[in-house]
């Protein structure tokens, strides 16, 4: 497998043929809807074996094939660097990790839990079923999982109650405050986050509490100890999503105690992206340099068997005036890429950033700028799972179409089975 990205003039028929595979390969493998290409837009090519074109070189190819150049030469008896256009080249398998995978799943009709279970099950260790949040007399609001539970189960996947201070505006701050400074409200919440994995059945829990102040740090990183504490002499697991960080000096994340929150819970799902979202001027929404930065920041507080690698399935869609943002808005990467097609617009990309990018006008002449996560750049966050030896990597959410990502993710690891 490798990938290529579109030129002018390219189409499904012209890809398919210059490598010898059929069109229905790159249409499935890719998710195509439509044989509409646009300059810029990256696919998996889904072969082992790679025909030589003109301007390729074996660093390129390698590039594209995501192995290095060495293993290239090796497995081919290459003794020269030296190509011939239209010589074949194998591309062996890349060496796969054995990791944890978690996703999050927002329930929905009985048949589309069905299918997204069964569909992504093999893919998967954890589904974080998305969520119960907390309300300000300690209890917690209701959901109707059970069936999509015993599914998971029976799929061989770890379901994740997932527990949030989401109210009707959003990710309180003063909900967090009320429960964590009462004791009595707070034990509350413990006890009935004990009472609902043990009801449903539930593998663990996984506490996503954002925008937590830096008057409650301490606060909840002993929450989330005493709710490990709790759930641990029964077996189920304790995990906590937090914001990415590369320093403790941003006002708005010194809520979140890196080296106390490790300690506390299995393991944390750190949200490496929406650097730029809808809120903020046009950006890469996960640019590399500061994934990096976040890994290597949360290696010095925990080790690195505790860091879920959390990922994007979505980019943002910013409609300006006068380079000012008047208005966001999140689209999955299918939309993100349907878009570039609509418009005829192509799609470039940040080598800095390791993002793409566009740009366009609507039906109304409204100026757009657009970036997102493609094939590419979900490539290089797989590789720092890969170098920096990971728990493993996991994404929000899977109804946000990006199938692209689903075949890259067993070119890179081995889901680690966790029941």
């Amino acid at each position: 497998m490798f990938i290529y990205v579109v030129k002018s003039g390219d189409s499904v028929f012209s890809i398919a043929n210059k490598y010898r595979i059929s069109m229905n390969s790159v249409r499935i493998i890719n998710g195509l809807q439509t044989d509409q290409l646009v300059p810029g837009q990256d696919l998996l090519i889904p072969s082992t074996v790679y025909i030589v074109q003109p301007g390729d070189s074996l660093y390129k190819i390698a590039q594209m094939a995501l192995v290095p150049i060495e293993t290239i030469r090796l497995f081919n008896g290459l003794h020269t660097d030296v190509l011939m256009i239209g010589m074949s080249l194998y591309l062996p398998p890349r060496k796969k990790d054995l990791v944890e995978t978690f996703i999050y799943l927002v329930p929905s009709t009985p048949e589309k839990n069905r299918v997204n279970v069964q569909t992504f099950a093999s893919l998967n260790s954890y589904f974080g079923v998305f969520e119960y949040h907390i309300l300000e007399d300690g209890n917690l609001s209701s959901l109707n999982d059970q069936n999509l539970v015993t599914l998971i189960r029976a799929n061989g996947v770890a379901p994740i109650a997932v527990i949030t201070n989401l109210t009707a505006s959003g990710f309180s701050s003063e909900l967090t405050k009320r429960i964590l400074n009462n004791p009595i409200l707070r034990q509350k919440v413990i006890d009935n986050i004990y009472n609902l994995v043990k009801s449903k059945k539930y593998a663990g829990v996984n506490i996503d509490f954002e925008r937590v102040r830096e008057s409650e740090r301490d606060l909840y990183s002993g929450f989330l100890h005493a709710i490990r504490n709790r759930l641990r002499p029964e077996g189920f697991s304790t995990s906590a999503a937090v914001p990415a960080k590369t320093d403790d000096q941003i006002p708005w994340l010194k809520g979140y105690d890196y080296g106390g929150i490790g300690a506390a819970v299995d393991f944390v799902f750190i949200m490496a992206y929406d650097w730029h979202e809808a809120s903020s001027p046009p950006g890469p929404v996960a640019p590399i340099i500061e994934v990096r930065k976040t890994i290597e920041y949360a290696l010095r507080f925990m080790g690195r068997n505790k860091i879920i690698l959390g990922v994007a399935r979505y980019g943002y869609d910013w409609t300006m005036s006068n380079g000012k943002v008047v208005s966001a808005r999140a689209h999955s990467i299918s939309d993100s890429i349907n878009i570039a097609m609509r418009y005829r617009v192509p799609i470039q990309y940040s080598i800095q950033y390791q993002q793409p990018y566009f740009s366009y006008r609507d039906e109304t002449g409204n100026y757009h700028i657009v970036w997102f996560e493609d094939i590419k750049a979900r490539a290089k966050k797989y590789q720092l799972v890969f170098d920096y030896q990971l728990r493993g990597v996991g994404a929000w959410q899977l109804a946000l179409q990006f199938p692209q990502s689903d075949n890259l993710i067993n070119e890179y690891f081995r889901k680690k089975t966790v029941i």
